[in-house]
């Protein structure tokens, strides 16, 4: 065990260097961790996001489970036709398959990590029309 921990390379990743995207639900994100981008040994990617004042996610499903950690703000979490209000320091699981969409109903951004078990891909993810289906 000790030997594999010195093989190790521990990292250190600022949030101003991970390059700004559009996801397919419509949320500003900035990947910080991912298997596949990155050496690192974990199963998990990490996301940080950003949802405008007014703004929404579009309806979406994830065939892996999900978490969002709230960092600032408040909005509305839309989980398999049930909503309940979230703000900072809320975290929410998403199992695999749930329709999901959060909306900030804050007049700051909403902002909160993004952890997706095992690691985000583009074909785990599927847009859904309508809300909530």
């Amino acid at each position: 065990m000790e030997n594999r921990i010195k093989n190790q390379k521990s990292k250190i990743i600022h949030l101003r260097d991970c390059d700004e995207f559009v996801g397919g639900d419509d949320s500003i994100l900035r990947e910080l961790l991912h298997p596949d981008k990155t050496d690192v040994r974990i199963r998990y990617s990490l996301a940080h996001a950003t949802i405008k004042p007014g703004a929404r996610t579009k309806p979406h499903r994830l065939r892996t489970a999900e978490v969002y950690y709230i960092l600032i703000g408040r909005g509305l979490m839309h989980l398999d036709g049930e909503v309940s209000q979230v703000d900072a320091d809320c975290a929410v699981y998403i199992p695999p398959g749930s329709t999901q969409h959060i909306e900030n109903t804050g007049t700051d951004s909403l902002v909160f990590l993004c952890i997706v078990d095992p690691a985000w891909r583009r074909e785990d993810e599927e847009v859904v029309e309508g809300p909530d289906r």
